[in-house]
């Protein structure tokens, strides 16, 4: 049999346009004389539709597209199998269940619903699906199919130390007879997943001698970012189709000579974190309604990376770049974001704030009498070129992005109302470190970013000689004490052990942490790159009193 994998991105909620897009995917499909051809988890709403699945006209609309999509099968020999969302029977307390169907001959002819619902991370689907009593094989084109949807093939003993579930449906399909694994995914992207992913699938199909087809979803949805990477296995665990990582595609296999479709994907991991971030930014402020963005660049590595990500996800065309130099900005932050501005080809605007500065600080002065200067007039700063980025924002109805990365927003290094204003943090979910390597990445070729933004010690010059260190330990120092509290909980005295690092240090460290929570929780929706970033997967009260 000859299969095709649709790799779509759908738009949440968007009916009609992710109707559209299986349907021209599923005539090229059909030009290509596939059999059937599978598309992603729920692809009919678009996945994650969060609370939207508690509205009945949502859950409706969710059942007529896929009768519409159907009825367009009536002179197709290529069958679809996709995902969307089906009533939940009136005993399981639940409205509705995660479903996948088969279309041929003009109707639905087959039903499938996924049986294990995670809830973990970002994950939460138990809060809205009731899962499958049971599941059945589907017999097509000469192949027993197993049809699972994405977590139901997260359950293999063989991969899995610890299980989740005490359920394995593809275990339960394959004992009844199944010859061919076919899984469609929603699986969201983090760094090191893709990897993960292909090693799981491939130990389902050593353990069951069977071939392994799995569809994903691509593009972003809010802090998500799916990856794609479809791929087809041999009964060994071999790669014989993969499609490209973070756009659309269609790709082949055949299951009778196990050959299919190879298409390149990223080089390396660091190439596959900056992909990942420009299909969220580009796919954010698209689906939002919106094509133009705002920077603030303040001659620093952070707004610089921003900057190229969101050329690069929008155009140059779409990007607005603002220097708001103070009295405390080097020469160098206005010269450098200059250079910068001219060799991506954005638009640079220059606001000095040296005015606004002068009268707030003259409005303050009966209130301050006899208080030294202190972090007040620092983050009076950050304030008004955040209220200045705003202001351009409601004018160009573009949407501001916010440069903060992961090391600072961990430790609270940021200023509320002040430069964690805006939309989105694209790169809130990246480490300084990290922040590093993307722009070397960028700079593989020429000179994008200037050497000079790469070489200066990073600071926020909101004070003369301000320096990152006077407030944070060296990156290279923090970074990894971060990644293993924040990514992998672990124990201050186990970081201090592993990283040959002060214990005192490792709980300043964990204590700025935990004293900055309220601020993550106001801050701007974070683009997710690793297995743990801030936002709707990594929650925590701000009124708690932690030990460390």
């Amino acid at each position: 049999m000859k299969i095709a994998l649709a790799q779509i991105n759908p738009t949440v909620g968007d009916f009609d346009g992710n109707a559209r897009k299986i349907l021209d995917f599923a005539q090229r499909a059909a030009q290509g004389n596939a059999d059937l051809v599978l598309f992603p988890e729920l692809a009919v709403c678009g996945y994650p539709p969060a609370d939207l699945l508690e509205k009945p006209a949502f859950v409706a609309r969710a059942g007529q597209v896929i009768e519409e999509i159907a009825a367009q099968t009536v002179d197709s020999k290529t069958a679809i199998i996709c995902g969307y969302v089906t009533p939940a029977h009136h005993n399981t307390g639940k409205h509705v269940m995660n479903s996948a169907a088969l279309l041929r001959h003009g109707r639905v002819e087959f039903v499938q619903s996924k049986m294990l619902l995670p809830f973990y991370d970002v994950f939460d689907e138990q809060r809205y699906f009731a899962p499958a009593a049971r599941q059945r094989l589907i017999s097509l084109g000469g192949e027993n199919i197993a049809l699972t949807i994405c977590e139901d093939a997260w359950n293999d003993k063989s991969f899995w130390e610890n299980r989740l579930y005490n359920v394995d449906p593809i275990k339960e399909l394959m004992f009844t007879g199944g010859s061919l694994v076919l899984n469609i995914s929603a699986s969201p992207y983090w760094y090191g997943k893709r990897r993960l992913r292909q090693d799981m699938l491939a130990a389902i199909a050593r353990h069951h001698c069977a071939p392994v087809l799995m569809v994903n979803q691509v593009g972003g949805n809010d802090s998500l970012i799916f990856d794609g990477s479809s791929i087809a296995l041999s009964r060994n665990g071999d790669v014989i189709a993969q499609a490209k990582s973070f756009e659309e595609d269609l790709i082949f296999v055949d299951t009778h000579s196990l050959a299919g479709d190879i298409h390149p994907g990223p080089d390396s991991a660091i190439e596959a974190t900056f992909r990942a971030l420009v299909l969220g930014t580009r796919d954010y402020v698209r689906k939002c309604g919106f094509s133009k963005v705002i920077v603030a660049l303040s001659g620093g590595i952070d707004s610089a990376l921003v900057t190229a990500i969101a050329v690069e996800a929008l155009g140059a065309e779409n990007v607005l770049t603002l220097g708001m130099p103070s009295p405390y900005s080097s020469p160098g932050s206005v010269d450098d974001s200059r250079q910068l501005a001219a060799n991506l080809g954005v638009r640079f605007e220059v606001l000095s704030i040296n005015a606004l500065f002068d009268q707030f600080n003259q409005t303050l002065a009966p209130l301050f009498t006899g208080l030294r200067p202190d972090i007040t007039e620092e983050n009076i700063q950050s304030r008004i070129r955040g209220t200045l980025v705003m202001a351009a924002s409601n004018k160009f109805n573009a949407l501001v992005l916010t440069t903060g990365n992961k090391s600072e927003m961990s430790t609270g290094y940021c200023t509320l109302y002040g430069d964690m204003v805006g939309a989105l943090a694209v790169i809130g979910d990246v480490l300084k470190t990290q922040v590093y390597a993307l722009c070397r990445y960028i700079n593989r070729d020429r000179e994008i970013i200037p050497n000079a933004i790469l070489e200066k010690p990073p600071s926020a010059e909101l004070r003369p000689g301000q320096v990152d260190t006077d407030s944070l330990p060296p990156y290279e120092i923090l970074d990894p004490v971060l990644e293993a509290y924040v990514e992998r909980y672990e124990t201050p005295e186990a970081i201090a052990k592993t990283h040959n690092v002060d214990i005192a240090l490792v709980r300043r460290i964990v204590r700025l942490v935990e004293r900055s929570e309220y601020k993550r929780q106001q801050a701007a929706l974070v683009l997710k790159v690793t297995a743990k970033a801030f936002g709707m997967g990594r929650r925590f009260p701000i009124a708690a009193r932690v030990e460390v």
